[in-house]
């Protein structure tokens, strides 16, 4: 048989090593080691790593590369955040969204990331972003996966028309039921939200990702009200709760009963470490709270975690550059996840975690999935999270969509070496 494309010599995640990925007609034919057959290309691995897609469960494409519009913000704070987005929504326009939102999904290709769950805010009664984002979606569908959530960004209740608006935009092809109750007027109404927005979903046969008590406040409850919702609606193995920032300032005992509600529920956790470390604890002196969800604890439950990049150059966060690893490197260490299981976990929580909370189908390396993956300049998981790994080939379906080379640096030091490569620096 003849392939599209041969990976020889490759590392995967689970540790097999010296493994042959054979793909023809955009899926994964063969995975074994000593495979001859003739194909389009050949692409010798060396022992790196050859990893599945990079999977972003969190982010915000309507808003992203905004930095600086209308201003930058000065606390830091997320309720600047949405004032300065406030600010700005009326000045958007289509043309703008699409390719700001474009150029992003550039460089996510360029970093082998190739699904994104984009939250999209629906309290503009122009629904402009929403229909920015559509176009982008289907414009994008030959190399990312973009799905995308119904946000309404002022709150379900508090905003006028945005009940209406999540219904519209859905009806125009969104994918997923979103919500942000601490940001109502008030605890009840936060909550009603919750059970208004999961009857929607259920309803409509919809998932339901929703921005959940992202606060210092640890009396910010909804996830609660989230995973009973989901429990009573049938809803489970639907529905996540994003940020759960709250849970980081919660008593011991208080969250000994939430989270095996959130494992009986069947509710997946979403951290985005990099932003939730910068927008809590801003009114905190010393000790200052860093603010991400209690992700080893959450997992010891049993709960399905994954982490998000939240957001890029934007009204909340002026750095990042779609690297799922970068978020994986900052969550290793909020989490203090340092055992050799806990950093393999952070690369699945950019990886096959995020792929599952999407419900993504055919992804990973097996035959039969679709032949959708990165080769990294690293041996092993944890060595790409380290070294944050040069992606040497991105291949969609089949195809290499994107190429970078190994990262070596020259060195003019007498009875040193002539070149070093931090990828030389594996441990054994």
């Amino acid at each position: 048989m003849s392939f599209d494309l041969i990976i020889h010599d490759a590392c995967l995640p689970d540790g097999q090593r010296g493994v042959d990925i054979a793909c023809a007609q955009g899926r994964i034919q063969a995975v074994a080691p000593g495979i001859t057959a003739a194909a389009g290309r050949v692409i010798d691995a060396g022992g790196r790593l050859v990893s599945p897609p990079f999977v972003d469960a969190h982010f915000h494409l309507d808003s992203t590369l905004s930095l600086g519009l209308p201003r930058l913000n000065q606390s830091g704070t997320l309720l600047e955040g949405i004032a300065l987005w406030g600010e700005l929504k009326p000045t958007l326009t289509r043309e703008a969204v699409v390719e700001r939102a474009l150029r992003y999904c550039d460089l996510a290709v360029a970093q082998g990331l190739l699904a994104i769950r984009s939250h999209v805010d629906v309290c503009d009664p122009r629904l402009l972003a929403v229909e920015a984002l559509l176009e982008v979606r289907e414009c994008v569908r030959p190399w990312i996966d973009l799905q995308l959530v119904a946000f309404p960004q002022d709150g379900y209740l508090r905003a006028p028309g945005a009940a209406a608006n999540l219904e519209r935009a859905l009806d125009m092809g969104v994918d997923v039921v979103g919500g942000i109750p601490h940001f109502e007027r008030t605890m009840a109404d936060g909550a009603e939200s919750v059970r208004a927005l999961c009857a929607i979903a259920a309803r409509r046969g919809l998932m339901v990702d929703m921005h959940c008590d992202e606060s210092d406040d640890p009396h910010s409850r909804h996830i609660e009200t989230l995973a009973a919702e989901t429990q009573r609606l049938g809803l489970a193995g639907r529905v996540a709760g994003s940020h759960l920032t709250s849970m980081h300032s919660m008593d011991n005992y208080y969250v000994s009963k939430l989270l095996p509600l959130m494992a009986e529920a069947g509710v997946a956790a979403i951290a985005n470490p990099l932003i939730n470390i910068t927008l809590q604890g801003r009114h905190d002196t010393y000790p200052k709270r860093r603010g991400m969800t209690r992700v080893p604890e959450l997992r010891q439950a049993g709960v399905t975690v994954a982490f998000g990049h939240d957001c890029v150059m934007d009204p909340w966060y002026p750095l990042g550059g779609a690297d799922m690893l970068d978020v994986a490197h900052m969550g290793l260490h909020v989490g203090m996840m340092t055992s050799r299981e806990g950093m393999r976990f952070c690369f699945d929580a950019v990886t096959t975690n995020a792929a599952r909370i999407l419900g993504l189908a055919e992804y990973g390396l097996s035959p039969g999935c679709h032949a959708d993956m990165v080769l990294l300049d690293a041996a092993d998981p944890i060595e790409a999270i380290r070294l944050r790994a040069a992606r040497l080939a991105v291949v969609r379906r089949g195809t290499v969509i994107a190429e970078s080379p190994p990262r070596h640096t020259r060195l003019h030091l007498p009875g040193r070496p002539a070149a070093v490569a931090q990828a030389g620096y594996a441990p054994p």
